[in-house]
């Protein structure tokens, strides 16, 4: 049955309407697999000597920060790794057992990129330890705890993304701890540290996590199997319906109409909203970065970009997908694609002047930075607007709305695809801030990056012409695209 299911899975990437893309984007994504791999494994075997160097004890160190390198691990996780999706309904209907189909869909996480990646750092670091002298069956020991947490990890994302109360209550523990952590009023290491040690030096707490970890799985396993029916957990949630006229677009024209569209569809859906709440946390990314010595000035204006256009990567990223539901019955209307290309623009210009109004707690920081977020937006507004709505031309990913309340249904509003696809709106405006601090001058920077960002809102009508032609010419490998449902 397991095979039935992979031979399946084959043919639903082979015969999709976007294989070619995806085949793309996947020897892409190998290559970052790649560098990644080889990053990891430099930093387990370094590990241990650099620590050494520095006159720290290298296991003791490595335990002390684990659990913030689980923590930013599932938070990675949450907002990268993707669900395994099965086109589930068919399955319902034929003499699959239930059991199977979600043994086989949790199954196949184990073999995530996010899983074995650690297993580059871990095991080689393990393995110097082992030519170091220290004792081999306490090592094991910590691998099989330290691994079992991974896996831990693997499922608590899947918890965490269809259970929205466990997803709240997550974010604001760690919020709550990385903030009393910043101003030192809580240190978590103090507890934590002897518990991971103790995977080494106490034989038998390894056994901990290795019980949690079987006890999460069989609880996952029973909540997708309890919610794996076709009137139950994949049908839509009912709710009262409300009225909304929104009439005061209507003196925009078609630009009105477009914008009280993408408003509904935004208030209405759990998808959408979802990306409201990962756009309000792109607010702190400045922290990381401001205030911060240790990083380069150059990573100042990648903050100010981020925390000023965070609805902009995460909603404009995917434009037209948002509309993949009725996009075709769009299409046979007399629909100019100028007013609907404008209408998400406009839709993003405003969220990015909302973001950066709100953002004005950075001041706390000195003008100097607050301007850095503005220029940001400015850069966002010209160029970085025009890059995300000329990228939804190629972006033939549908989304599913109704999908947010279904058995391993996509909640993502955030992948790593999307992600690769950010990097030419990265790249620019840090060559020409990176010019500005070549010369000596931060202010030269700045001006340079506010004047790509002043001279593409003004060649604005000549960029939209031209992705409105690329739209024309995507029209019909998009509609058959947005035609795959799995």
């Amino acid at each position: 049955m397991i095979k039935k299911f992979i031979y399946l899975e084959w043919k639903a990437f082979t015969r999709s309407a976007s294989f070619g893309t995806n085949l793309a984007m996947k020897i892409l994504i190998g290559f970052v697999m790649v560098y990644f791999s080889v990053l990891f494994i430099a930093m387990g075997v370094g590990a241990f000597y650099i620590l050494r160097k520095v006159n720290l004890e290298p296991l003791v160190t490595i335990n002390k920060f684990l659990i913030y390198y689980f923590l930013f691990d599932l938070v990675v996780r949450l907002l990268m790794q993707a669900i395994p999706v099965l086109n589930i309904k068919p399955l319902l209907v034929l003499p699959f057992k239930k059991p199977t189909i979600v043994h086989f869909s949790l199954g196949k996480t184990a073999l995530s990129f996010f899983n074995w990646v650690h297993a580059l750092f871990f095991l080689p670091f393990a393995i110097v330890l082992a030519i170091e002298g220290y004792d081999i069956l306490g090592i094991i020991f910590w691998l099989l705890a330290v691994f079992s947490i991974v896996y831990i990890n693997n499922f608590l994302n899947i918890i965490l993304s269809n259970i929205d109360k466990l997803f709240a209550v997550f974010i604001l523990l760690a919020l709550a701890l990385a903030t009393a952590q910043y101003y030192k009023v809580f240190d978590i290491t103090i507890f934590t540290t002897p518990f991971f040690e103790g995977f080494y030096e106490t034989k038998g707490i390894f056994l901990i996590p290795v019980l949690v970890l079987v006890g999460l799985y069989l609880f996952t396993f029973k909540y997708f199997k309890n919610n794996l029916f076709l009137d139950a957990g994949l049908s839509k949630k009912e709710d009262i319906a409300t009225t909304e006229n929104l009439s005061w677009l209507n003196q925009f024209g078609i630009l009105g109409t477009f914008l009280k569209n993408d408003i509904k569809l935004i208030r209405r859906n759990k998808r959408s909203k979802s990306t409201i709440l990962l756009s309000v946390f792109f607010l702190f990314y400045g922290f990381i970065f401001f205030g911060n010595t240790h990083q380069p000035a150059v990573m100042h204006i990648f903050a100010g970009i981020f925390v000023s256009g965070g609805f902009l990567f995460v909603f404009g990223q995917f434009v037209p997908s948002w509309d993949s539901s009725y996009y075709q019955l769009m299409m046979t209307q007399n629909i100019p694609y100028r007013g609907y290309i404008t209408s998400k623009w406009w839709l993003i210009v405003i969220a990015t002047i909302i973001s950066t109004i709100i953002a004005s707690f950075y001041l706390f920081f000195g003008w100097e930075i607050y301007l850095t977020i503005i220029v940001g937006a400015i850069y966002n507004i010209g160029v970085n607007s025009h890059l995300v709505l000329l990228g939804g031309a190629f972006t033939k990913t549908p989304i599913d709305l109704s999908s947010a309340s279904g058995a391993f249904g996509d909640k993502k509003a955030f992948n790593i695809s999307a992600m690769l696809l950010t990097l030419p709106k990265i790249l620019l405006p840090l060559a020409l801030y990176g010019i500005g601090l070549y010369l000596g001058n931060k202010t030269v920077g700045l001006l340079l990056v506010t004047g790509a960002g002043v001279l593409g809102f003004i060649f604005r009508n000549a960029v939209f012409s031209l992705i409105e032609k690329r739209y024309k010419i995507e029209k019909y490998s998009t509609i058959s695209a947005y035609k795959q449902k799995n």
